[in-house]
Order: C-alpha cells, then sequence, then structure tokens
C-alpha cells in the first residue's frame, strides 16, 4: 500500500512526520512523494496561527480532490497539530478528510491508516488540554505512558551490523544535509496568545540517550548539521532534574563521526544562561547562532504576554552573547498590534530593534487565538492598523537586517552547500539557519562541490539578508 506524507509547519512537524514515515514503512507501507501516487495521504497540518490553519485546510482539499480524478488515491487524513487541536470538530468542519487522528493514534498509525482504507469509519478524539495528562511538577513527569510525536525511542534491536549505529523509528523524507532532531516537547510557559501548550502537552525532555542515538543514525544517512528543535530548547533537562543537560550533552553530539554543525533553536530570553550561552560559544562544532524568542521589547506588552523582559535587558543579553562570540547570528520573532500595544509600544520595539542589530527578524500581527487569554483581552486594535504596524516594523527590519549582512562583508565564514544546479553553488552560513534566514551564493567553488560540502568562503558582497562569498577553501567537507 502507498503513502505520501505532506508536512506543514515548523521544523518540529517534520520530526513528527519523518517518525510517522517509519512507522508505516517498518509495517509494509511504500512511501511514495507525490500524493498523486499515493493510495492514502497524510496531511501533517499545523495549527499555530489563523494563515496556518487554512494552509492546512488547503491542503487537505486539494488531497481530497485527487480522490475524484481517476487515479489511484482512496483516502486523505489529517494528522498533527490542527487534527489534535481540533479533532472531532475539524473531522465535522471538514469531510473532505476520510479521518482526523490525534497524536494517542500515532503508535498505530499503520492499522489506522489499513482500517480506514479497508472503509471502516473512524472516530475522531474530542480535544482536551494535553497538559492535564502529565504532574505539575516536571521532575515526576514520565511521558512513557503517553504518545509523544517525535519521540520514539531508537530501535535497538533491529538486525544491523554494529557499525550502521541504532536505526531509529524514522524515516528521512527530505535527503539534505540538514536535519531537525528534536530534543523535547511541548511547553510549560503560558504565553497568554498561544495555545501551543494546550495541544501539544506539559515540557517534557527526551532522554539524553535517546537524543544521542538518533543523533548517530542521522549522521548514518548523511546529515551534517543536527539542527535541535523543541518549544523550548532552554528548558531542557529541567524535569530530568538536570538544568545543564544541554550544555553537557553539546561537546557529544560534535563528537559523532559526520556530523560537522549542531545549531540549537527556539531559546527563551529569560531562560537563556550565561553557561549555556558560553557552551554554545565556545564548543567546536556548534555555530554560533542564537535563535531568542523576544516577541516584543515593550515591557508593558511583555507583562500583558505573561512573559519578562523590556529593552535593557534583551540589549544586555545580547552583549553577553556577542562578548562570547563576536559574529554570531542572530535571529527573532516579535508581534505587533497585540491588544493594549500603543503606538509608544511600537516606538519602543523599532528603537529596541534599531540598537539590536539582528541579522533576521520576523514580523507577525496579533490575531486572536482560540481558547487563549489573549483573545479575551480588552484593547484589541484594529485589523487595518495591525497590517499597518506591521508594514511599518517589516520595513525598518527590513533595512536594519540589509544593514547587518552588509557589515559581514569581509568575514570568513564556513558555508554548508545546499544546492547546486548549472553552476551555481549555494548554502547557509554557519549565523544562517535552515530555509528562513537567508542563503550565501559561492563564488570559485570547485567544479566537483556538491550537496553537502563544507566551505571556507570571504564574504564579498550581500543582497538583503543573503550574502555573497568567495571561497577559499577548496578542501570541501573539512570542518
Amino acid at each position: 500500500m502507498s503513502v505520501a506524507v505532506v508536512t506543514l509547519g515548523c521544523a518540529r512537524n517534520e520530526v513528527d512526520s519523518e517518525e510517522l514515515a517509519g512507522r508505516l514503512e517498518a509495517d509494509g507501507f511504500r512511501l511514495v512523494d507525490d500524493p498523486e501516487d499515493a493510495q492514502t495521504v497524510v496531511v501533517n497540518t499545523c495549527g499555530f496561527v489563523e494563515s496556518a490553519k487554512k494552509d492546512s485546510v488547503d491542503t487537505l482539499l486539494q488531497a481530497s480532490d485527487l480522490k475524484t480524478q481517476g487515479g489511484v488515491t482512496q483516502a486523505v487524513v489529517a494528522v498533527g497539530c490542527m487534527a489534535e487541536r481540533y479533532g472531532k470538530d475539524l473531522a465535522e468542519s471538514l469531510p473532505e478528510a476520510d479521518a482526523v487522528l490525534g497524536f494517542d493514534d500515532y503508535p498505530d498509525i499503520a492499522q489506522r491508516l489499513r482500517s480506514i482504507l479497508g472503509g471502516e469509519k473512524h472516530e475522531p478524539h474530542v480535544p482536551a488540554d494535553r497538559r492535564r495528562l502529565l504532574p505539575i511538577s516536571p521532575t515526576e513527569r514520565d511521558a512513557t505512558t503517553l504518545s509523544v510525536p517525535g519521540f520514539a525511542a531508537p530501535d535497538l534491536n533491529a538486525a544491523e551490523s554494529p557499525a550502521s549505529g541504532p536505526r531509529a523509528i524514522r524515516r528521512r523524507l527530505d535527503g539534505g544535509p540538514m536535519a531537525p532532531l528534536k530534543l523535547a516537547s511541548g511547553c510549560d510557559r503560558r504565553c497568554s496568545f498561544c495555545a501551543i501548550p494546550s495541544f501539544r502537552g506539559s515540557f517534557v525532555s527526551r532522554r539524553p540517550s535517546d537524543v544521542i542515538q538518533e543523533a548517530q543514525w542521522l549522521a548514518t544517512q548523511g546529515v551534517k548539521e543536527l539542527f535541535l528543535v523543541s518549544e523550548n530548547s532552554t528548558s531542557y533537562g529541567k524535569d530530568l532534574g538536570d538544568l545543564r543537560l544541554l550544555e553537557t550533552m553539546l561537546p557529544e553530539l560534535t563528537a559523532i563521526d559526520g556530523i560537522e554543525w549542531v545549531r540549537v533553536s527556539y531559546m527563551q530570553p529569560a531562560e537563556t544562561r550565561p553557561g549555556l550561552i558560553e557552551a554554545m560559544a565556545q564548543t567546536p562544532g556548534v555555530v554560533p547562532y542564537f535563535d531568542l524568542s523576544f516577541q516584543h521589547a515593550s515591557a508593558a506588552v511583555l507583562r500583558r504576554m505573561r512573559r519578562f523582559g523590556d529593552p535593557q535587558s534583551f540589549l544586555d543579553l545580547l552583549a553577553k552573547v556577542r562578548a562570547q562570540a563576536p559574529e554570531a547570528g542572530v535571529r527573532a520573532n516579535v508581534i505587533v498590534g497585540f491588544p493594549g500595544e500603543t503606538e509608544e509600544d511600537v516606538e519602543t520595539l523599532c528603537h529596541f530593534l534599531e540598537e539590536a542589530r539582528l541579522d533576521v527578524t520576523g514580523v507577525f500581527g496579533y490575531s486572536d487565538e482560540d481558547g487563549t487569554e489573549a483573545a479575551t483581552y480588552d484593547g484589541k486594535v484594529d485589523e487595518d492598523e495591525v497590517a499597518d504596524r506591521v508594514a511599518h516594523v517589516n520595513a525598518l527590519v527590513e533595512e536594519l537586517t540589509s544593514q547587518r549582512a552588509e557589515e559581514r562583508i569581509g568575514q570568513r565564514v564556513q558555508v554548508l552547500v545546499e544546492s547546486v544546479s548549472d553552476g551555481v553553488v549555494e548554502g547557509r552560513a554557519q549565523q544562517q539557519g535552515p530555509e528562513v534566514d537567508g542563503m550565501t551564493a559561492l563564488l570559485d567553488a570547485p567544479v566537483g562541490a556538491a550537496i553537502g560540502d563544507l566551505y571556507w568562503a570571504d564574504v564579498v558582497a550581500s543582497e538583503g539578508v543573503d550574502l555573497v562569498a568567495r571561497v577559499q577553501d577548496l578542501s570541501g567537507g573539512a570542518r
């Protein structure tokens, strides 16, 4: 039976899709890339914000259309965050999907798909707050009793030679040199605008041994860069009794044969401690990259968001980062138009961005999310005004990030090649995260340059957030 897995949303969803793909392949399904060639199309949905939910619905409808076109497609199944978040409600409002599966269905995904293909009707779950499934105290949590997507432990009983390492319950869907690797799932923070904890659950760390074993397996698949993902990487280990586990695990990950880069993502500014900054800046193989979730700079807005910080504390944090890693790349996301936000708050944010010299800033307009505290707040900003503020901040960010890229002219950077086409070689510098932080075009790359090669190069120009660099080290692949 053929199946295609279509992934929407963030890198965490990519890990979940590859776990589902691994389970399906191990249970006899044949994975195909094109949904048109699949008897079953599994859509891993995103339920984060309204635009992501719309994309998920549109993708499900497009997949459903395949069933009427005389091809092989027989069933369309929704999984992922939107499916978990809305369950029965989504199934009732979207009859074009043959089934809506929640996280608890993941361990038996193959059997679920077989029954759906066999004509059985799947009863979708009733949405519930997954934070209630575990104790409040982090150290009392035992996630082994739950289905936590992306947490499948490596299969150490697989009949493979020891040299090949453990086989993860994961099947790569993208053969590129970078792979996301899940550190943890869920979140204990209570940001008033965010619904993620309610459907992803409480914060749960993966055991270091599982993370390392999966990293070893990824290295056997040709992965050069490990992209450590979670809802909050700075909390890793707190439920295992050691908040310094990430610092101690980073050298073990970089020591894995074949792994060249390790990148940490999704860091909370209020939890970014000096020891973690030092470990990220000083551990060879950990790229100088800090993904800091500021969300705003006005102290008043941050308090309403149920977050911590102000312009000076954020600038102090950036100073600590740059004292350890002067050429570090820093990205952040901000929300404008939050309930009660004033024009003065927007100016505070803009002044902070001017001083912060961030490499990349994602700007999002606020919108109410079902079940969040902020949805009940007074002082809503008019939609047109939100759009105007987004445009204003975006224009500033575009100028500032272009200037920041220009500041890198003359720097020597290491670049991981991600594409080679018609003599054009492109990749990412250490300071550029996957997919959203720009690219680096390489000049004078050797004729044999290939995806996954690493080159040292001097930055000679920039265009927006993108860089142009001239190769200086022709060894390709040497750290």
